[in-house]
């Protein structure tokens, strides 16, 4: 059996900060290591290159890799064409897929 504590990586629009962090707040408290994008373009207003986003994209899909589950960042039940993608490989990868709202 193993013991180690889950880990979970965090999926959905950088325009909800807020939610993230209250998601990173409540899944650290319950005892998983949290995976999260490391910064919020649209929230904070931060304009990135193409081939950066690209990039980014690349690297959180990486992050869906290392994580035994991914929580989708929902509000309102808002899913953008990226975070459709993460979905779709998290899937394709046999990660399970849990919903902060549900949907």
């Amino acid at each position: 059996m193993n013991n180690d504590p889950a880990i979970v990586c965090l999926c959905g629009s950088t325009k909800f900060k807020p939610v993230f962090e209250k998601a990173i707040k409540e899944e650290t408290l319950a005892g998983r290591i949290v995976v999260a994008p490391g910064f919020y373009t649209h929230y904070d207003g931060i304009l990135v290159e193409p081939e950066v986003k690209v990039a980014l994209d690349k690297l959180h899909l990486a992050k869906i890799d290392l994580c035994d589950v991914v929580l989708v960042i929902n509000p309102g039940g808002y899913i953008g064409e990226s975070t459709r993608n993460e979905i779709e490989y998290a899937l394709s990868v046999g990660k399970p897929i849990r919903y902060w709202f549900k949907h």
